[in-house]
């Protein structure tokens, strides 16, 4: 497995208006984003819609987006399930569908019950039945569950652990890990809003939302930081900041979706419950995007 660094987007799951599974339309997206120098792709993220697709829909993905993913760039696959029997199952579709590796969300159902011992546990043996790498996944934005630097530590001393993303945004925790995990585990900043200082710190690169509506806009970032030029890169980040904060914590998937269906890409409806966002806040979008350059005035 070759190091993952760069910028990564964690590609919309595209539905028709009937919210069916529209696979065509996710091979569009992809040879569309090869036009610029991404690192690869995750299928299955948060902004992949998984938790709103069935076994079927996700193995059909991942099949799908494996024959539009150029060999030469990273294909990523989210697995993480409540249980860890459906995790390693979906973890051995995503590695028959050709998969470089697989990111994988702590279960967070029933959050008392996530100890330390627990979850532990369940990466250790998704860990031990995978066929490929696995890469740790805290979003506690959505899970409501933060795992700490210990557990994660814990977790990354498996052999076939080699990375994490994150996306909780504490600098000062990924500082630890990044420190302490050994020179191989791999850590990517979960969102553009915090990609340079991450990378500062020992990052190798994002898995970004952004970078499905700005891939130019998020590789410059990580490009001038790489070539050392810093005031470049920080001028970049200041930039990207408000309409990053738009298409996640703010508004989310239906925005990142708006916005993709702005630009020229295929962002087409979220699935129920997920509500597309109002004609105001696709105005205020638009004009976020255009201040950033990443829609033309």
């Amino acid at each position: 497995m070759k190091k993952i660094k760069g910028i990564i987007p964690p590609l919309t799951t595209p539905f028709d208006n009937n919210e069916v599974l529209d696979t065509e339309k996710l091979q569009g997206n992809i040879r569309d984003l090869c036009g610029f120098p991404l690192a690869g792709f995750l299928v299955l993220g948060s902004n992949g819609e998984l938790v709103m697709l069935s076994e079927a829909e996700c193995i059909d993905v991942m099949h799908t987006a494996r024959e539009a993913i150029p060999k030469d760039r990273i294909m990523l696959a989210g697995t993480g399930c409540q249980s860890t029997v459906a995790t390693i199952a979906l973890t051995q579709e995503a590695a028959r569908a050709g998969a470089d590796a697989v990111l994988v969300l702590n279960p967070s159902y029933y959050k008392g019950q996530m100890s330390k011992n627990a979850l532990v546990v369940h990466y250790h043996r998704v860990a031990d039945a995978s066929q490929i790498p696995v890469l740790i996944y805290n979003m506690p934005a959505n899970t409501g569950l933060d795992m700490d630097a210990e557990t994660i530590l814990e977790i990354a001393s498996h052999p076939n652990i080699i990375g994490l993303k994150d996306s909780g945004g504490n600098l000062a925790k990924m500082a630890n890990i990044i420190g302490n995990a050994g020179e191989d585990f791999q850590v990517l900043a979960g969102s553009a809003g915090f990609l340079l200082p991450a990378l500062s710190i020992g990052a190798t690169g994002g898995i970004l939302a952004l970078a499905n509506i700005a891939p130019a806009q998020c590789c410059n970032i990580y490009d001038n930081y790489t070539e050392g030029k810093l005031e470049d890169a920080k001028t970049m980040q200041q930039r990207i900041i408000r309409v990053n904060a738009m298409v996640t914590r703010q508004w989310g998937v239906p925005a990142l979706k708006a916005a993709m269906d702005m630009l020229g890409f295929y962002g087409g409806p979220c699935r129920n419950p997920l509500q597309a966002i109002s004609t105001a806040q696709k105005n205020t979008l638009k004009e976020s995007l255009k201040e950033c350059d990443i829609l033309p005035t």
